[in-house]
């Protein structure tokens, strides 16, 4: 396993557009040569990548500017591209065979494509129409294709092991598209960002274009404000717009041990994201709480408890505690609310890291017994009898429960008698 994992992180407090992805990567130290050569490789013509300092709100870093040229057709005569070039219709289909038959290499081919194709498909889903049939307007542009492609190029020169990304700032207010005057963030931002952690309304301007969200949605592995890395180098990528807040992208390159790394090296799993719901409860009746418990991990809760606290007026309480996977929040908020005396709850996100587990029948001197063997890198590591079981031998036998506990951890064997 390697020594330490090279984190790239897009820390979006301002949004994220095309031209300020490109510019970020430029100032993080990808060559502005690498990417007029790479770019080159298109074989599209008509336009000139520009890399210049720039700033905002006293932050320094550095601007993309991608200028449409006039296309020579015939010796001595030029097509000028008008400045409604930028607005030209361009087919995905068209877009992508761009790409396939160039001669760029296979990891950046795959991800300007991957960018495109979460593209069409909200594009898609937005217009109703095929992914294959989608025209792109604003983004099928000649300075959008190389803002993309271009952050394909960055991307993969930088390699990171991991690409991480914050709370995404979308901004608020209206936008003016091909369609009209429509709301922030736009439909395709939506798509896009479906199951990301997003913020709006710091500025009354679009923060997020659809071009930023789609490079987000093809390569950040995952999103969270977390940055416990050791920082290595900063870049900002400067935008073409004034706001009340820096109009820039901020990069951030660092490293970490490998997550999943114990103090042995050996392999823990990798971690799921959870929900836990809470709520303080100081007038609810205790024979509630055992039908409560009940009605919650039948619902699909991994895990509930209670944990006595100290309210306001030294009223003596409880907290509930729930955790559970995000897609069965809604239900579980909705018995808490219902099940309780509460008036409402806490939520918030955590990592869980659980062993390898598996169930397995065993026989021991009083009877078959369930029980569960939690792994690590493969290896059994420990084991538990199902408490259940337990119960069920010690009613039949009329022994005490400590006794056949104890008992049947004398048969598992070593390792036998803990868990998590």
């Amino acid at each position: 396993m390697a020594a330490t994992e090279k984190i790239l992180y897009f820390d979006c407090f301002s949004g994220i557009s095309g031209d300020m992805t490109l510019a970020a990567l430029a100032d993080l130290g990808v060559p502005e040569e690498h990417f007029n050569a790479a770019l080159g490789k298109l074989g599209l013509p008509g336009w000139k990548l520009r890399l210049s300092p720039g700033s905002k709100n006293g932050i320094c870093g550095t601007r993309a500017d991608v200028d449409v040229l006039p296309i020579p057709l015939k010796p001595g005569r030029l097509a000028m591209n008008p400045k409604a070039e930028r607005h030209d219709h361009r087919a995905y289909r068209d877009i992508k065979a761009m790409i396939e038959g160039s001669g760029l290499p296979a990891g950046t081919k795959d991800l300007a494509l991957s960018i495109f194709g979460r593209l069409a498909e909200a594009e898609a889903k937005v217009h109703g129409t095929e992914v294959e049939d989608v025209g792109f307007h604003e983004v099928g542009a000649v300075d959008s294709i190389v803002d993309i492609v271009g952050a394909a190029i960055g991307l993969e020169y930088l390699a990171p092991d991991r690409v991480l990304c914050s709370r995404v700032e979308l901004g608020g207010g209206f936008v003016k598209c091909q369609h009209g005057l429509i709301p922030v963030p736009a439909p395709a931002v939506v798509e896009l960002l479906k199951g990301v952690p997003v913020k709006s309304g710091a500025v009354q301007m679009e923060t997020t274009t659809p071009t930023g969200a789609a490079i987000l949605a093809a390569r950040v592995d995952e999103f969270t404000d977390d940055k416990r890395f050791a920082i290595r180098k900063t870049a900002y990528g400067i935008g073409h717009r004034d706001a009340e807040i820096p109009n820039v992208l901020r990069l951030i390159m660092g490293e970490r041990a490998p997550k999943g790394a114990d103090a042995a090296g050996d392999p823990l799993p990798p971690s799921t994201r959870g929900i836990v719901i809470e709520c303080n409860i100081d007038d609810m009746s205790p024979e509630l709480h055992g039908y409560l418990f009940e009605r919650l991990l039948e619902a699909g809760a991994d895990d509930v408890w209670l944990t006595p606290i100290v309210m306001k007026k030294s009223r003596p309480a409880l907290t509930l505690s729930v955790l559970c996977a995000p897609e069965a929040e809604a239900r579980l908020a909705l018995l808490v609310v219902r099940e309780t005396s509460t008036f409402g709850f806490r939520r918030y996100p955590v990592d869980k890291t659980a062993l390898e587990r598996t169930v397995e029948t065993v026989r021991t001197s009083l009877g078959p017994v369930r029980v569960k063997t939690a792994s690590l890198g493969g290896a059994p590591l420990k084991a538990k009898p199902e408490y259940e079981d337990l119960r069920r031998i010690a009613g039949e036998t009329g022994r005490a429960l400590r006794e056949v506990q104890e008992r049947v951890l004398r048969d598992i064997g070593p390792g036998a008698g803990s868990d998590e």
